[in-house]
């Protein structure tokens, strides 16, 4: 009879020991456990290949060009010359953001970015619906910037040979055309670099984020020659809501800083290294955003900034009354935006990758290629996603959907970073947000903000979008997490 029941002990024992449902969607992955795991993928790991001068690109590449060459026309009709302080709100948003990125970053190293934050500190649930925004925040705003790419792709062509790609091949469903080959084109274009390896991709990317801002400064110099003060007579035209609406979907511009938080584990010295390049990139980007701005605003009245997505091309045409300066800046921005599809991409990618390891997304996006030392099937994956995604959707939309994913994202970080000061005072930094949690909380409001000045259509798109992530959390990611296997060394 004793021994019938020490079974039914034991069973007893084990269920009652067995975490219960709101305990395990609450599980956290120790902070030592994310670490000791950077790079791993299957079959290979990550190459640590990139220092700060990289790492600084990166980030300045994923940002820079976004807002100025794509987003400024979209945003203008709706602030007017405020626009200029619409770019100042979104940057000061980012700035407090970025401050808890730069001090989760230097703490937990490794590439899942504000995922991988929200895991360490407040559980799985809430890093898969932190990650999941980050797959609409990278994702879509590739889509984007692809959109974009291909309106100075046309600028360039009608400026060099005189001709211009039909609207059926150059404009998606629903702005006149069928499908927009230019932007699959960058985007596959994008996919080739990083499939030949991070430090490979990192010169390349080097090399377009210099001539961007070559191009952004020849713009000032000569736009500045067309600025009329009278453009500037009604300053906010619409109101602080049309500045605020503005500024939500600028916030789109600004998403790039963080893109240095998911190399955390191909950097040589990630801990020294990602706080910094993260600050410097938010400080570069945000002057540079500013100041044009108010050139292009001054040299064009803001009721004509809605006919087409290269507007600074146009501007350049217009001031100097000569096509050979609007056809130098669209062959500049050709390149540059380009940077950003790939950096973007590249950051998409690494998401990814730290989730399937962390087995809530499918392996394959984890499996490192042996000789490049990149996550090959995961690249094209993304890659043929995003493009197809860019081809077939409007630039507006997608711009509106990337700024809520982002802000979402970036209010869970600034909220993480609390939370592992008082659950790991004892942790070092390399970098500490001051006056905590003060700028944090201020951070975190600024971001609710924002998303509260988006449309309804937006806000409907984004519910969507996360009730297909819970469902797909709950029926594949929630059963097959690796946290529900502790690792040896936990064991």
């Amino acid at each position: 009879m004793l021994d019938q029941g020490a079974p039914a002990q034991q069973s007893s024992h084990t269920a009652s020991a067995r975490p219960g449902a709101v305990a395990r969607l609450m599980r956290r992955k120790p902070v030592e456990r994310l670490v000791a795991e950077g790079g791993q993928g299957e079959g290979g790991a990550l190459r640590r290949t990139l220092g700060l001068w990289q790492l600084t690109m990166i980030s300045i590449g994923a940002t820079l060009g976004t807002g100025i060459f794509v987003v400024l026309g979209e945003a203008v009709p709706k602030a007017g010359p405020a626009v200029t302080l619409s770019f100042v709100i979104a940057g000061l948003t980012a700035l407090f953001s970025a401050l808890s990125y730069a001090e989760l970053a230097g703490t937990i190293p490794v590439a899942g970015s504000s995922y991988s934050y929200a895991y360490a500190t407040m559980g799985e649930l809430i890093a898969w619906i932190c990650g999941w925004c980050l797959v609409l925040e990278y994702g879509v705003s590739v889509a984007a910037v692809a959109v974009g790419w291909g309106e100075y792709l046309n600028e360039l062509l009608d400026g060099t040979i005189g001709v211009t790609i039909p609207d059926v091949l150059s404009a998606p469903p629903g702005d006149g055309g069928v499908f927009n080959l230019p932007a699959l084109l960058v985007v596959l274009l994008a996919m080739a670099f990083l499939l030949g390896g991070a430090k490979e991709s990192a010169r390349a990317n080097t090399v377009m984020v210099a001539v961007k801002i070559a191009a952004l400064v020849l713009f000032c110099a000569i736009g500045v020659q067309g600025f009329r003060s009278g453009n500037y007579a009604h300053f906010m035209p619409l109101g602080m809501a049309g500045v605020s609406a503005a500024g939500a979907t600028l916030f789109f511009s600004y998403i790039g800083f963080d893109a240095a938080s998911t190399a955390g584990e191909e950097a040589k010295n990630a801990q020294r290294d990602l706080p910094r390049a993260i600050m410097l990139s938010l400080v570069i980007v945000t002057a540079l955003y500013v100041l044009v701005a108010a050139v292009a605003v001054g040299a064009k009245p803001w009721q004509r900034f809605g006919d087409s997505e290269a507007a600074l091309s146009q501007i350049m045409r217009e001031v100097t009354g000569q096509s050979f300066w609007g056809t130098l800046l669209a062959f500049c921005a050709v390149i540059a935006i380009a940077s950003v599809v790939l950096t973007v991409l590249y950051g998409q990618t690494r998401i990814l990758f730290a989730m399937s390891r962390d087995g809530l997304v499918p392996q394959v996006f984890s499996r490192v290629h042996p000789r490049t030392g990149t996550p090959r099937a995961n690249t094209v994956i993304v890659s043929l996603f995003c493009g197809v995604l860019a081809a077939a959707i409007p630039l507006g939309r997608l711009a509106d959907a990337t700024s809520i994913g982002t802000l979402f994202a970036f209010g869970l970080v600034n909220i993480a970073v609390v939370v592992l000061r008082r659950t790991r005072p004892e942790m070092p930094r390399t970098f500490r947000v001051p006056l905590s949690p003060v700028l944090p909380a201020l951070g975190f409001g600024f971001c609710v903000w924002m998303m509260g000045s988006l449309s309804a259509v937006t806000w409907v798109v984004f519910g969507v979008w996360m009730g297909v992530g819970l469902v797909f959390y709950f029926l594949y990611g929630h059963r097959r997490s690796r946290l529900a296997t502790p690792a040896p060394s936990e064991k």
